[in-house]
């Protein structure tokens, strides 16, 4: 088998395997934190989740793919940890940017969700005004 074969099948693995491990995180922690973001709506929380799932897969499998091809031929074995160590490190970068990505935009509607939670009026109301 040819090496650069070799270096493919190693980082498939590999990079499926740390996405769907880093999906699977998300989902499980996400879960409470979209549910507090949508104040308790457990279900909507469970549909979004979902969906940030989805599209979390697609959008990372997707990019492993587009990665997978390259114009060097791997003649050696120093050679193959050299392209897997470029690779999988790009893909950890870009799970991470996702992943940043993610909690920035979750973390402002959840702050604009509780500004609108704490509103109330500096003085409670006294009498009603004529309109």
């Amino acid at each position: 088998m040819d090496r650069t074969v070799i270096a493919y099948v190693i980082y498939l693995v590999v990079s499926m395997a740390l996405t769907i491990w880093v999906a699977r995180t998300l989902s499980r922690n996400g879960r409470i934190f979209l549910s507090d973001v949508l104040r308790g709506n457990e279900q909507l929380a469970e549909a979004v989740n979902h969906l940030l799932v989805v599209g979390f897969y697609l959008v990372n499998l997707g990019f492993v793919a587009l990665y997978l091809s390259d114009d060097e031929t791997i003649t050696d074995t120093r050679g193959i940890f050299e392209a897997l160590s470029t690779k999988l490190g790009v893909v950890l970068l870009v799970l991470g940017v996702m992943h940043l990505g993610n909690v920035y935009v979750l973390n402002r509607i959840r702050r604009r969700g509780v500004m609108e939670r704490e509103q109330f009026p500096p003085v409670a109301p006294q009498e009603w005004a004529q309109a």
